[in-house]
């Protein structure tokens, strides 16, 4: 399983890999060092942009794109977090549901086509549901998938920034082709490197032929 070690040289936690961070969170995350708990931050966050992403739905503005990132910070900077508990098992639902829901606030507010921000939001999912799948597996990405995959903090600033541009169709679209692509590669290159199931075993006559059993 794709993985960055804890402080203590051990892999990361199952909670810890569902909740996809990126870049800028594991960054946060060793300068926290681990000792921010991570369900009040991302519990706050989550509420605080659901507000505002309510209040601000049919303008984009500066606050609209940047502030939802900039309230998930503290959670961000959780993420090296042991995540032991029992309810630190809330943080990625938490997570997964504020970035689908900036997305979609988004789209709808800043007028892209609405099969464009369902392309995305679905491709965002099947992203999610690889990582639980993979997480159960015990299987991981390669290096390279998992940071062209940029993790929660990574998506949402790149469609903030698109927006900030006026690029936010072709962001949304570029986005979920380039997500598209990664998952259609790495499911491709597990399938190909699962080796092949072996028949089952079954008696054989001397003309090569299943032998008929005798009861």
């Amino acid at each position: 399983m794709e993985a960055y070690p804890e402080p203590d040289g051990t892999a990361r936690s199952h909670v810890r890999f569902l909740r996809d961070d990126g870049h800028l969170s594991r960054a946060l995350g060793r300068l926290g060092g681990g000792a921010l708990p991570p369900l009040p931050p991302a519990l706050t966050a989550a509420l605080a942009t659901a507000v505002l992403l309510a209040v601000g739905l049919g303008e984009v503005s500066g606050i609209t794109l940047f502030a939802p990132v900039a309230l998930l910070l503290p959670a961000a900077a959780a993420s090296w977090h042991p995540h032991g508990g029992r309810a630190d098992r809330a943080v990625p639902p938490l997570l997964r549901g504020t970035e689908y829901l900036y997305l979609l606030a988004l789209g709808i507010g800043a007028g892209v086509p609405g099969p464009l921000v369902f392309v995305l939001l679905t491709v965002v999912v099947l992203h999610h549901c690889d990582t639980v799948c993979r997480t159960h597996r015990g299987t991981g990405r390669s290096g390279r998938t998992a940071r062209a995959l940029l993790g929660w903090d990574g998506r949402m600033l790149l469609v903030a920034a698109g927006g900030a541009l006026g690029w936010l169709p072709f962001t949304y679209g570029a986005l979920a082709a380039c997500l598209a692509v990664l998952l259609v590669r790495e499911s491709a290159k597990d399938w190909a490197d699962t080796p092949a199931a072996r028949p089952a075993d079954v008696p054989r006559n001397e003309r090569g032929g299943a032998q008929a059993s005798t009861t």
